[in-house]
C-alpha cells in the first residue's frame, strides 16, 4: 500500500503544480477522494487514534505529492514561459476530458437533482468574474514575492492568494494553480520555490506568507468540503463541474499573468497536439485507478 500511495500523491503534486486539473480531481478519478478528505478531517479532530491512522495515510501520500512537486517546479518553471501556448493547451485537454469522468461517476446525483443546475451556472460565473475583473489578466501586470517588492498589501494578498488556491487543490474541479493563475501568482509562486530550492533565500519570506496561508485554507476548508459533499452533494458538484468549465476561460488568459505579459490564447496560438495528449492522459490516469487496485501493492 505505500508504493500505491506514493503514486497517488506523485499524480496529485504533477495536477497540482499546474493549472487545469487539481490534485483533488486526481484523487477523485483515482478513486481515493472520500477517503483523502475523511483523513485530512481526522487529522484536525481530537480523536487521538483516528488522527495516527490518517497521519499514516497521509504521510504515505505526503512522500509522493512532495516528490511530485519539486520535480514539477523543477522542470516546468524551465519551459512554462517559452512554451506557454503548448502547456495550456495541454492544460486544456486535462479539463475538458476531466469533466465527462466526473459527470460519468456522479451521474446519477445530477440526473435525480436537476433543479440544482444553478450551481453550475454559479460555478461558472465566480471563476469567469475572478478571471475578468483580476488586476494582473485585466492590466498586464505581474508580481515577483521576493523580500524587497513585499509591503503589508501585498503580504496579504499572498496570504488570501494561498487559503484560496489550497481550497481548490482539496477539491476535485478547478485547480489551485489555476487559481494563483487568476490571480497572477503562479509563475511568481514556482519561480521563488526554486529560487529556494537553489538556496536563494530573497524569497524565502513570500513562501513562508503563502505557506501559513497554505495551512489556514486547509484548517478551513476540509471542514467546508466534507460537510458539503455529505449534506450538499448535487449542489456542490454541479458548481465543481462550472468551476471547471470557468476555468477554460482562466487558462485561456493565463499568458496574459506572465512576468513578460503574452496575448491570450487563440486559434493561431493554439496547439492541437498537445490538447490530445492533455485529453489522453485524463483516462490513462482513470484505468491507472483499476490497474493499482487490482494489484496488492
Amino acid at each position: 500500500m505505500y508504493i500505491l500511495n506514493f503514486i497517488r500523491g506523485f499524480c496529485m503534486a504533477l495536477a497540482d503544480s499546474v493549472p487545469g486539473v487539481s490534485g483533488g480531481t486526481i484523487a477523485f478519478i483515482l478513486g481515493f477522494y472520500d477517503d483523502f478528505v475523511n483523513a485530512l478531517h481526522s487529522l484536525i479532530s481530537n480523536n487521538k487514534s483516528g488522527r495516527i491512522k490518517a497521519f499514516k495515510f497521509l504521510a504515505k501520500i505526503g512522500i509522493g505529492w512532495i516528490t511530485g512537486f519539486i520535480l514539477s517546479v523543477l522542470f516546468i518553471t524551465n519551459i512554462f514561459e517559452k512554451n506557454i501556448y503548448e502547456i495550456n493547451s495541454l492544460f486544456l485537454g486535462f479539463i475538458i476530458s476531466s469533466i465527462p469522468l466526473i459527470v460519468k461517476s456522479e451521474r446519477k446525483t445530477l440526473i435525480d437533482n436537476q433543479k440544482n443546475i444553478i450551481f453550475l451556472i454559479i460555478g461558472i460565473t465566480v471563476v469567469g468574474a475572478m478571471t475578468y475583473f483580476n488586476p494582473v489578466t485585466n492590466s498586464g501586470n505581474s508580481f515577483s514575492i521576493k523580500y524587497d517588492n513585499l509591503n503589508l498589501l501585498f503580504i496579504a494578498y499572498i496570504f488570501v492568494s494561498g487559503m484560496i488556491s489550497i481550497s481548490a487543490m482539496v477539491l476535485p474541479g478547478i485547480s489551485g494553480s489555476t487559481i494563483l493563475l487568476i490571480f497572477g501568482l503562479y509563475a511568481p509562486i514556482l519561480n521563488a520555490v526554486k529560487q529556494v530550492l537553489k538556496l536563494n533565500f530573497d524569497y524565502l519570506a513570500g513562501i513562508l506568507i503563502f505557506g501559513c496561508g497554505v495551512l489556514i485554507g486547509i484548517l478551513v476548508t476540509v471542514r467546508i468540503v466534507r460537510y458539503l459533499l455529505r449534506n450538499f452533494r448535487a449542489q456542490t458538484i454541479y458548481c465543481i463541474i462550472g468551476l471547471m468549465i470557468g476555468s477554460i476561460y482562466s487558462v485561456i488568459m493565463g499568458p496574459t499573468s506572465l512576468e513578460i505579459p503574452k496575448p491570450p490564447m487563440c486559434i493561431k496560438t493554439f496547439s492541437i497536439i498537445f490538447f490530445v495528449i492533455g485529453c489522453t492522459l485524463v483516462p490513462v490516469l482513470e484505468k491507472l485507478k483499476d490497474v493499482l487496485k487490482n494489484k496488492e501493492i
